[in-house]
């Protein structure tokens, strides 16, 4: 809990600096999710106790570079519908995560990795928009932002920037659709 407080601290800092959204990226849940549900809930809570802003909690799987092999399922998600958190920010196109589990947030604003990170080919725009769409099926399009699964400082740039214009083209035509 000392460290929520210190955590509180720094996250009320970069608001007061201009920040738009604060985001928490957090390894340790899922990887330990016994252990999480004794008191991370209370502590993510402590962390974002009093903060005026937009905030996220990035539930993450490791470095696709790293952890080549990822569960389908988290282990610890329907928990943070418990914290104040207003963003869930999950990978799910490596793992290839049952997207039914979203249900179990019906108040959070999903952010929904698309990008398998693990595989250097990027994505199709349409394979993009497959992804997107079956979220769908769970989440309503108000409370779904798109990114990929986690961060892509191991992807040469090249790659990174063709999978993240598949990103961009793929939600383009799920768009259009949901528009439509």
């Amino acid at each position: 809990m000392a460290y929520a407080e210190v955590v509180n601290a720094e996250v009320r800092d970069l608001f007061a600096a201009g920040a738009d959204i604060v985001q928490l990226d957090e390894p340790w849940l899922q990887a330990r999710p016994a252990q999480a549900a004794r008191y991370a809930v209370k502590a993510i809570n402590r962390a974002l106790a009093g903060v005026q802003g937009t905030t996220a909690l990035h539930l993450c799987f490791g470095y696709a570079a790293a952890v080549h092999h990822k569960p389908s399922a988290y282990d610890f998600l329907p928990e943070l519908e418990q914290t104040v958190v207003q963003q869930v920010s999950i990978e799910a196109a490596q793992p290839r995560l049952d997207l039914s589990i979203l249900t179990a947030l019906p108040s959070k604003t999903i952010i929904l990795g698309v990008l398998d990170l693990s595989t250097p080919e990027p994505e199709t725009p349409e394979v993009v928009a497959q992804r997107i769409r079956a979220a769908l099926r769970y989440v309503p399009p108000q409370r779904l932002v798109i990114a990929p699964d986690c961060g892509m400082k191991y992807l040469p740039r090249q790659v990174a920037y063709r999978k993240l214009r598949a990103m961009v083209l793929g939600t383009a035509i799920v768009r259009e659709e949901v528009v439509s």
